[in-house]
């Protein structure tokens, strides 16, 4: 499946926002956060400033959830078209339906730090849902669900640096992880052992509005399928 390989700092420099697309460097060392420095890539860009259209403003809106998710325009088309049947707002039905695939759980229950770290693990089948093992990205997670990792990863080092910085500024409510995660990793480190832990974390509701991680505004994304 096609997939955008390239650097991701160019990525955010076009939205002009953090989409926190390379992990913790996205806290520590972005590029963004220097003064000036939140302009489009290209060599003109600084040209080509200037108001943008109504258009345009719709279409940075698409473009950010778009990559901030890491998905391609046939199937976030696909996603609007089931979030315009579902019932309720459909602008936070599409964002729920992003937020709710199984790789972006993986992120925020802090299995991973970037979305394509997330991604990889799904990928080589890693995580269990359920007890059964899952390597589709895309797969749709639901309140009651259980989302767990393989046992192979238990040693990883990169797995125990990410939960250590997830139990620092925690998870989100609609997610809760077993008990024993948070009570054995206060700081994570090169020695600390995950023996014993269960690496496993639960969706307890869907996520409201407010609970979701995509700084964008959804209602203009309805407003460009619609015209």
């Amino acid at each position: 499946m096609a997939r955008y390989i390239g650097p991701v700092c160019k990525v955010c420099r076009r939205e002009s926002v953090k989409l926190f697309l390379k992990g913790d460097r996205c806290f520590s060392r972005c590029p963004i956060d220097k003064e000036g420095a939140a302009v489009p890539p290209g060599q003109h860009a600084h040209r080509r400033a200037g108001k943008p259209t109504e258009y345009g403003k719709r279409l940075r809106e698409k473009q950010k959830a778009r990559r901030f998710s890491g998905v391609l325009e046939r199937q976030f088309r696909r996603y609007f078209a089931v979030a315009a049947h579902k019932k309720g707002n459909t602008g936070e039905n599409l964002l729920r339906i992003l937020e709710t695939r199984l790789d972006n759980v993986v992120k925020r229950l802090g299995f991973a730090t970037s979305p394509r770290t997330a991604r990889q693990i799904v990928s080589h089948g890693l995580v269990l849902v359920n007890g059964k093992r899952v390597n589709i990205p895309s797969f749709q997670v639901k309140p009651g669900d259980t989302v767990a990792l393989h046992e192979k990863l238990r040693s990883n080092l990169y797995l125990k640096r990410s939960l250590g910085n997830a139990v620092q500024r925690g998870i989100p409510s609609w997610l809760e992880w077993d008990g024993s995660i948070s009570s054995a990793i206060k700081h994570a480190s090169d020695d600390t052992t995950l023996d014993g832990v269960t690496l496993a974390g639960k969706i307890k509701t869907w996520p409201t509005r407010e609970e979701m991680s995509f700084p964008i505004n959804e209602q203009l994304i309805v407003e460009l399928y619609s015209k």
